[in-house]
């Protein structure tokens, strides 16, 4: 960094001097000594030219051919044939040149410095009835912490206030603060948007996630991309191109200043700045959505991809076991049935426990505190609650040597289909139910993968170390065109190279197991929001937020930057050589084509700083974040509903006709009084403001549809229950009840994710 500095404080001082000596002279020719505005000039533009000779030196010796050479021939020949006036304008064109290329790359840097300057330095320990501050680099795993209002967390801990309220926009991306518990982890470099809370470190400065992040933005440097130096062998070309110009104007008007016009006009800064700032301003446009980008040759290489190789678990899915049904024997509530395997599991440490628990809290209900508990491993956990001796486990921990009921062996046959895990729960002796858990997509998943297909992706490969059956169920619901199962990490590797020796490849992936093939894909791309890990240190490219459409965003931002690039080196070198015949035929002099050639700089300076722009200038207004994330939690707030629906259609099966007209009786009134109400307010209130924020308004059009079709159906069900009566129940009423009930949950559940899709469009996310 302080080399980094030096060079461009010399940059600077070459600029000033060289404008100097230009000021200097105007003013001595402008008083009548011509002789003392030669020398200001010659002594301007020495200089630079000394430093300009150093610097190519300096490449030469790094193996590169710099492009400088076409503007160290041009000054140096301006001073041999003593036109140190045009010498002097190269000079400070080309000095100035460089002062617009740095503060180019500083405009495009900030993002990327912004976070190292929020970085902590200090962190207030408690120490017995006092508080000290100390370097964070002090901060031992254990130590009690206070965080006051406004601070940044300074290392990974755990919180041990009642609450706490952090802003997690800096390292999740998610622009809403978030209320935490005790015991919740707090991350590094989190604001503290509430009141002061106590937190006990459970990490090193060094070791927490702020520090990780910030080790991976001292790793984008902008150092030159393959691309980059293809510009230094444009050069190759063009300084043969043009000492053969200036020789041929030379020599067919006999007039060496001509010769010199054609050095001028040909300065080859359209080459020096072009690919830098663009790739640069790419690397700082990727930052601002959350993409940590590794240097500017990941960026390139991004944008040359043809097949994209994803892992499966905590990329593609959410990483861990979720409830996905409960299956309930007849006559036994689902809730009942949560509530007490929540509550014993409660005393488990194992991670299907601490899943059942974290579903039954979300569900609101009360859990009671277990006694006598005895924790089989691997198998289950039996104790009392509330009073009943309760069993949860394994099918042949509950039953043991007993035949499973019809229900339960429902329950076995569903979630094998569903590549689930099944947990009994036995109450008092009796199997009441089972609860079903499952690792489960992504809800941003199928939105991704479309999203790279329309970037021009045109393989997308799951490769897993999990079984053929669950991976293959996944793969078939994204429409994947291959799928790799059973792989240990070696054999990603081994997948990932038979993947590249046919086209370039980008691996995505978030575990340690990942690491070995996102090092030998051509960028590796790693979903870092829980923080550094070694799949984030071995990829070129972190993805900083908990969303797998940056993937999307940034190969779409890489080939928008390497088009960018692409385009101000060929525009700026047409306009050079247009501006080099111009000078050949006479009617361009020197120092009118070093004028030309500083206004064809800027214009492609300007053109190159475009990649710091999403591109997106559709004219329309963007729907406020605040508003789509109302409007997704109104869906959130669905959900309970449709899983009773699916309930009631299960508990149909086996109901007897009183039974049977009661779970009717409820679906009816769920779909009623919550779903309809929802789909009218959507048509009514939602949809005439989203369309608003829309471009293209048909989509919104199919939504309607499905409103249509959501609202028959609910009628269909009412008409079906005016007048019932439990003597009017039969099976094939009953077959009537669960087809219409099933064919609401469904719809509506594929119409929330359809709608889902379109707010993220109009936020432009």
């Amino acid at each position: 960094m302080s080399a980094l500095f030096s060079e461009r404080l010399l940059r600077r001082v070459l600029a000033v001097i060289a404008l100097g000596g230009l000021i200097l002279g105007l003013v001595g020719w402008s008083i009548g000594r011509s002789d003392w505005a030669s020398w200001c000039w010659a002594g301007g533009t020495i200089p630079v030219v000394v430093g300009l000779l150093a610097s190519m030196v300096r490449d030469f010796l790094a193996g590169r051919v710099g492009v400088d050479a076409v503007a160290f021939v041009s000054m140096s020949g301006a001073l041999v044939l003593g036109q140190n006036l045009a010498g002097i304008v190269i000079a400070v064109m080309y000095a100035g040149g460089n002062i617009l290329e740095d503060f180019a790359v500083a405009r495009a840097e900030r993002d990327l410095r912004s976070l190292i300057d929020r970085a902590p330095k200090v962190a207030h320990r408690r120490v017995a009835s006092t508080i000290e501050d100390i370097p964070i680099e002090q901060v031992a795993v254990g130590d009690d912490l206070l965080v006051r209002s406004g601070e940044v967390i300074p290392v990974d801990g755990i919180i041990a206030s009642p609450a706490a309220v952090l802003d997690e926009a800096a390292v999740s991306g998610e622009p809403i603060a978030v209320s935490r518990q005790a015991g919740e982890l707090a991350r590094s470099g989190c604001l503290n948007a509430g009141d002061a809370f106590e937190l006990r470190a459970s990490a090193t400065a060094n070791e927490s996630t702020y520090a990780g992040i910030v080790r991976m933005v001292g790793a984008a440097q902008t150092a030159k991309a393959p691309f980059i130096r293809l510009a230094d062998r444009y050069a190759l070309l063009l300084l043969p191109v043009t000492l053969v110009a200036a020789g041929g104007a030379w020599l067919f008007s006999g007039d060496p200043v001509r010769a010199l016009a054609v050095l001028v006009a040909s300065t080859p800064c359209p080459l020096i700045l072009a690919a830098p700032v663009a790739f640069i301003a790419g690397v700082a446009q990727a930052a601002k959505r959350g993409i940590l980008v590794k240097g500017s040759g990941p960026l390139e290489a991004l944008a040359r991809t043809h097949t994209v190789m994803f892992d499966k678990t905590g990329t593609l899915t959410v990483g861990g076991a979720r409830l996905v049904a409960i299956e309930a024997a007849p006559g036994h509530s689902t809730e009942e049935i949560l509530r007490v395997a929540g509550s014993i599991e409660q005393a488990s440490h194992h991670v299907v426990a601490a899943a059942i628990v974290e579903a039954a809290v979300a569900k609101g209900l009360k859990l009671s505190v277990p006694s006598q508990v005895r924790e089989t491993m691997g198998s289950g956990v039996e104790g009392v609650v509330d009073g009943r001796l309760v069993r949860v486990g394994s099918h042949q921990l509950v039953y043991g040597g007993r035949k499973p009921e019809t229900w339960a062996v429902r329950a076995l046959r569903r979630a094998a289909w569903r590549s689930a895990l099944s947990v009994f729960v036995a109450v008092d002796g009796q199997t009441v139910g089972a609860v079903l858990l499952a690792d489960e997509l992504r809800r941003d998943t199928p939105r991704a993968v479309q999203a790279l297909r329309s970037a021009g992706v045109s393989r997308i490969v799951m490769v897993t170390g999990d079984r053929a059956d669950a991976a293959e169920t996944i793969g078939a619901a994204l429409d994947l065109d291959a799928v790799l199962s059973n792989r240990e990490p070696a054999d990603k590797v081994d997948a990932v190279a038979t993947e590249q020796r046919q086209h370039p490849t980008v691996m995505v992936g978030d575990g340690i197991n990942d690491a070995p093939a996102l090092a030998a894909a051509n960028v590796g791309i790693a979903m870092g929001a829980r923080g550094a890990s070694a799949s984030s240190e071995a990829a070129d490219v972190v993805i900083l937020v908990d969303r797998l459409d940056r993937v999307s965003d940034a190969l779409t931002i890489a080939k928008r930057t390497h088009g960018i690039a692409l385009q101000s080196i060929i525009a700026g070198m047409g306009m050079s050589g247009l501006a080099m015949c111009v000078a050949a035929s006479g009617f361009l002099p020197p120092i009118a084509g070093a004028l030309t050639q500083e206004v064809i700089d800027v214009a492609v300076i300007l053109n190159a700083l475009r990649a710091l722009t999403s591109g997106n200038r559709s004219g329309r207004q963007k729907m406020p974040l605040t508003a789509a994330t109302t409007l997704r939690a109104d869906h959130d707030r669905m959900e309970p509903a449709l899983d009773r629906l699916r309930e009631i259609a299960d508990e149909l099966d086996d109901a007897g006709a009183a039974r049977a007209a009661t779970l009717i009786f409820e679906a009816d009134r769920i779909v009623a009084r919550q779903i309809v109400e929802h789909e009218r307010e959507d048509e009514a209130a939602v949809y005439p403001r989203v369309a608003m924020f829309l471009a293209d308004r048909h989509g919104l059009g199919a939504m309607s549809r499905a409103h249509r079709e959501i609202i028959h159906l609910a009628r269909l069900l009412r008409r079906m229950v005016d007048g019932l009566s439990a003597a009017d129940i039969d099976r094939y009423l009953i077959r009537d009840a669960q087809r219409i009930i099933e064919s609401i949950e469904a719809l509506v559940r594929i119409h929330n994710a359809q709608e889902d899709d379109i707010y993220e469009h109009a936020i432009g996310a």
